[in-house]
């Protein structure tokens, strides 16, 4: 059956459709409320004669379909076969930036809390987004601080003979130790975390009460003191959750900037009636083919009101555009926001709608209705007018090159790579050889802005025999971060290792040895230019090709390969000219390389007298050297006196 018979084929009910090409790649997914009118209306005369539509009809040589119960339905499902099939022609939602979450893993049989950016089924609990991203990771130290739960990888299913530096300080249970605290104990503290990330202050500040006061009658003073000061600081952040709350609702707020091809947008984040954090979107590769492929959706877009922020072209269709983009941010998350300011109109925003306010409702949200807004007038379109502003900014630093400052780039890194401050100081390791021979390794420095040549550091490799950058790496590392700690100097906001996950685990490794936990540590692989957080390794961070987050790892990476293959270099020479030299009785190895260094080549040394020689070496030395290499000289005792013969 040809692509036309099929297409006449179609059921005229909902449901979703999937263009193919001739390699059967998913090439378009659209939704439709008549799958055989929507799809056949791909092949009108005048739409064929489009340059988009002409693009997709002329590739896709096949269309499935798959029919659904309402449109609500098709909605949800074409914006998950999107996410999985990412069709070229579809609008694509792509940015360097994600919501945090706090992530606490109720499967294990410790459970931990950790900061994350990617919602998976494993069973734990999942709490956020969190703005801005730091916020997150204050209410983790928190959690380490009050209620003693940790965000540690150390293994827990087995005992360890000491604990970490973290339960020494009191941020720790110990469970990874026997006998400093038992299940019960430790799942009284985890109930209490729940309870806290829950939003239940009330219940818990209850719970505590209740547990001081039998501490008390107990004599269990010091256990009574510390419900005491949980109370605190339970009651403490009741009470700012209560001045947000009546400050106002919380809303996103989008706006957007598109010019020769390529879009920015804008995404603030009012949460309490403050702008809290915002997000960046851009695309330089927007589909040919764009998702507004009915009349009626350009009927609609047509009428909406247009002001001077909005701009449309050939090209781009910002009601098709919004609409997609609101479909992958929103279906799926854990919360929404109450109100979403946009700039235009399009199609299904009141389907949309009702989509994402039964999604709250089923998440355990607050039963109110999610309003996806279009103001024309007064503050709310001034909010959508100060985020255009900011999306031709956004536009312009990212499309004109026009380089963001030091701190810009800081806090970017410190949101990509989840790392609990803002990164000061990264060093950088890499691993140099030929064939395992003349092993080397260097360490380089980036720190406050830029490369810091007097901390660079040169590895000669002592324990590997052999090609095996991985045991290279644990050697590298634990000499570094053991002499670090001989010296009780601090630690790097963020060790970075030139490589990929076998080197990153080696680091980790070594780092363990030493009892170093919760550091900062990631890889950098060559060729994919995938960054890999310790800890997440299933979660790669992949960056746009222009982020300057990118580019500075890329610096530091490629920094510390250029000076681990310039010391290599200066290694292999030194031993392939000091050959000859070694050939010469009395003459070591020690003795060559001080000979090759100062005078700065083989040829250089065979041309020296006595006098020279003997700076460096002991006058025997000198004599035989110059005997070796010129044999039918006769020394004298004058300095510097060599008579021919």
């Amino acid at each position: 059956m040809d692509l036309q018979q099929k297409i006449r084929s179609l059921p005229a009910s909902a449901g979703v459709y999937l263009y193919k090409n001739a390699a059967g790649e998913v090439i378009y997914v659209g939704k439709a409320k008549s799958l055989r009118h929507r799809v056949s209306s791909y092949f009108h005369e005048g739409r064929v004669a489009d340059a988009k539509t002409g693009t997709l009809i002329r590739e896709a040589v096949d269309v499935d379909y798959i029919v659904v119960a309402n449109n609500k339905e098709a909605l949800a499902l074409e914006n998950h076969l999107i996410k999985q099939k990412q069709p070229r022609f579809n609008i694509l939602l792509r940015d360097d930036k994600t919501y945090p979450y706090v992530k606490l893993t109720l499967g294990e049989r410790f459970p931990r809390v950790y900061v994350t950016r990617r919602l998976r089924k494993d069973g734990s609990a999942y709490y956020g987004p969190y703005f801005p991203a730091n916020l997150a990771y204050r209410i983790v130290d928190l959690i380490h601080r009050s209620f003693l739960v940790p965000s540690c990888y150390v293994d827990l299913n087995r005992s360890h003979p000491r604990p970490c530096l973290q339960f020494y300080i009191g941020r720790c249970l110990g469970p990874c130790v026997a006998g400093l605290t038992t299940p019960e104990i430790y799942q009284e503290a985890v109930r209490d975390v729940k309870l806290f990330l829950d939003g239940r202050q009330a219940d818990l500040s209850k719970s505590l009460r209740e547990r001081m006061a039998r501490a008390a009658e107990g004599q269990e003073f010091e256990r009574a003191a510390k419900y005491r000061d949980l109370i605190s600081t339970v009651e403490q952040l009741q009470e700012k959750q209560r001045i947000a709350a009546a400050e106002g609702d919380d809303a996103d707020v989008f706006g957007y900037h598109f010019e020769n091809g390529m879009l920015a947008v804008n995404l603030f984040h009012m949460r309490g009636g403050r702008v809290l954090d915002r997000r960046e979107f851009f695309w330089e590769d927007l589909p040919e083919f764009d998702v507004a492929d009915s009349s009626e959706s350009d009927r609609e877009v047509a009428d909406a009101p247009v002001r001077p922020a909005i701009r449309s072209s050939a090209n781009f269709n910002p009601g098709a555009f919004f609409s997609s983009l609101l479909t992958q941010l929103y279906i799926g998350q854990p919360y929404v926001p109450r109100n979403v300011y946009v700039p235009v109109e399009f199609e299904d925003r009141d389907m949309l709608e009702e989509v994402l306010s039964e999604q709250l409702a089923g998440a355990g949200g607050r039963a109110t209705r999610v309003h996806i807004v279009v103001p024309s007038r007064g503050e709310k379109r001034s909010l959508i007018d100060l985020a255009a502003t900011n999306a031709k900014q956004l536009y312009d630093q990212r499309f004109r090159v026009m380089k963001p400052n030091a701190r810009a780039i800081q806090e970017a890194l410190q949101d990509a790579l989840t790392i609990p401050e803002l990164p000061k100081r990264i060093e950088c390791f890499d691993i140099s050889h030929i064939q395992g021979a003349e092993t080397v390794a260097s360490m380089v420095v980036w720190e406050d802005g830029k490369m810091k040549k007097s901390d660079y550091r040169k590895f000669i490799i002592r324990t590997v025999a052999g090609v095996d950058d991985f045991a290279s790496m644990r050697e590298v590392v634990t000499r570094r971060y053991k002499r670090i700690q001989e010296e009780k100097k601090e630690m790097p906001s963020l060790i970075l290792i030139d490589g990929g996950l076998g080197q990153l685990h080696a680091a980790a490794e070594a780092l363990t040895g030493l009892q170093i936990i919760n550091q900062p540590l990631a890889a950098i692989a060559k060729r994919e230019e995938i960054i890999y957080v310790f800890g997440q390794e299933d979660e790669p961070v992949v960056l746009d090709h222009h982020s300057p987050v990118l580019h500075l790892v890329q610096l530091i990476r490629d920094e510390a390969h250029r000076f681990a293959v310039t010391f290599h270099r200066k290694r292999r020479q030194i031993r392939d000219r000091s050959t000859e030299l070694r050939e010469i009785p009395g003459v070591g190895e020690r003795t060559t390389r001080r000979l090759l260094e100062h005078f700065g080549s083989l040829q250089a040394v065979k041309q020296a007298d006595v006098a020279a020689l003997s700076a460096v070496v002991t006058r025997a030395q000198a004599e035989a050297i110059l005997q070796y290499f010129n044999p039918n000289n006769v020394v004298v005792d004058a300095p510097s006196a060599l008579h021919r013969t």
